[in-house]
C-alpha cells in the first residue's frame, strides 16, 4: 500500500460494514498485498467470503469468537474469547507482515465492555506508518472516530430483515 497507511472505520446500524471492509481487502490483493481479516464475535459459520477467503494467498484469516453475543449469558467465556483474539489482533499489527488489517466487529469489544478502548487507541498509534486498518461494527467510539482518518456511516434506509426476510446466501452471508 501506500508509505502513509490509514485508519479506517466503517460503522453505524445499515448493512455493508464487513462487505466494504472486504471489498478494501480484494482491492488490496489485486495489488500483491498481504492482508490479515480478524473476525470478533462471528462464530464458525459457512460464510461465503470465509469459504473465498481461504482459497487466496496472500489473505490470513482468522475468527476469534464463537457466534453473534446477543444475550449476555456466558459473558466471561466472550470476554476471555474476546481478549484473545485482541491480543492476535496487536499482534499481527505489530509484526509489519502485512500491508492492510481488517478488525472486523472490534466496535463491539467497547461496545459489550470486554475491552477498554484505550488499548485499541493505543495500538492503532503505534502501528507502523504504512499499515493500514479497517476497524468495523456499530457504535464506534468516539475515542477510535478521533484516530481514523477515514469514518463511514453505514445507515439503515430500508432492510429486508425488518420486513421477514431471512438471511440469504451468497447475500448476507
Amino acid at each position: 500500500m501506500s508509505s502513509k497507511g490509514r485508519i479506517i472505520i466503517n460503522t453505524g446500524d445499515g448493512k455493508g460494514k464487513t462487505t466494504a471492509a472486504l471489498g478494501l481487502a480484494f482491492r488490496a490483493l489485486g495489488h500483491g498485498h498481504r492482508v490479515c481479516v480478524i473476525q470478533f464475535l462471528k462464530g464458525k459459520g459457512d460464510y461465503g467470503e470465509r469459504l473465498f477467503g481461504n482459497t487466496l494467498e496472500n489473505l490470513e484469516w482468522h475468527i476469534c469468537g464463537k457466534g453473534f453475543v446477543f444475550k449476555k449469558q456466558d459473558i466471561t467465556a466472550d470476554r476471555e474469547i474476546a481478549g484473545q483474539g485482541f491480543q492476535l489482533a496487536k499482534e499481527k499489527i505489530e509484526s509489519n507482515h502485512f500491508d492492510l488489517v481488517i478488525l472486523d466487529e472490534i466496535t463491539y469489544l467497547t461496545l459489550y465492555q470486554f475491552l477498554e478502548v484505550e488499548a485499541i487507541v493505543e495500538v492503532l498509534k503505534k502501528k507502523p506508518e504504512r499499515l493500514s486498518v479497517v476497524l468495523t461494527g456499530r457504535s464506534a467510539d468516539e475515542a477510535l472516530i478521533e484516530i481514523a482518518d477515514t469514518v463511514t456511516s453505514m445507515d439503515v434506509v430500508k432492510h429486508a430483515f425488518t420486513q421477514g426476510i431471512k438471511a440469504q446466501k451468497g447475500i448476507e452471508y
